[in-house]
């Protein structure tokens, strides 16, 4: 099973893809793990929120298979402490077979189309967070999650 990240828009900010890059690093020694950025949307100005988010959602589709199993990382989702996250990535790795792609949308959310095609949706929290921010948060959240599966000392509760 690999798990994906796809995330509307470039990792623009150093520290960001720095942090990024370290959770990669580190979530690769207990699953396959990739970063997959889809660019920005270009001439958005004439564009209503409406479009921008279908035009969004039609990008982040073209990047799924049939088989995957899509999270929508959303503010309406549900929220988790750190341990009920670990386990909740433990019932989804239990599913065998099927990748896991975690999505963080553009600046309006998500498309109607990709709420149809989602299974889940999750929150880091009932703050608002920029979505360069979600990224490290979520990776750092993985991390997290697979240490206290394993039984390492990374999480103290």
């Amino acid at each position: 099973m690999n798990l994906t990240l796809l995330t509307v828009g470039k990792t623009d900010v150093k520290w960001v893809k720095e942090g990024l890059d370290l959770y990669a690093s580190r979530l690769s020694h207990y699953v396959p793990f990739t970063l997959t950025e889809i660019p920005e949307l270009k001439k958005v100005s004439a564009l209503s929120r409406q479009q921008i988010m279908q035009k969004e959602g039609e990008l982040i589709l073209k990047h799924l298979t049939p088989g995957d199993h899509l999270i929508l990382l959303d503010e309406h989702g549900r929220e988790f402490r750190s341990l009920e996250f670990a386990d909740y990535v433990e019932h989804l790795l239990s599913m065998g077979g099927k990748n896991l792609v975690f999505v963080v949308g553009g600046a309006y959310g998500f498309s109607d189309a990709v709420y149809a095609r989602a299974h889940s949706k999750i929150s880091l929290s009932r703050m608002t967070f920029s979505h360069q921010m979600v990224r490290i948060i979520f990776a750092e959240q993985l991390y997290r999650a697979f240490t206290i599966l394993k039984g390492e000392p990374y999480h103290h509760e």
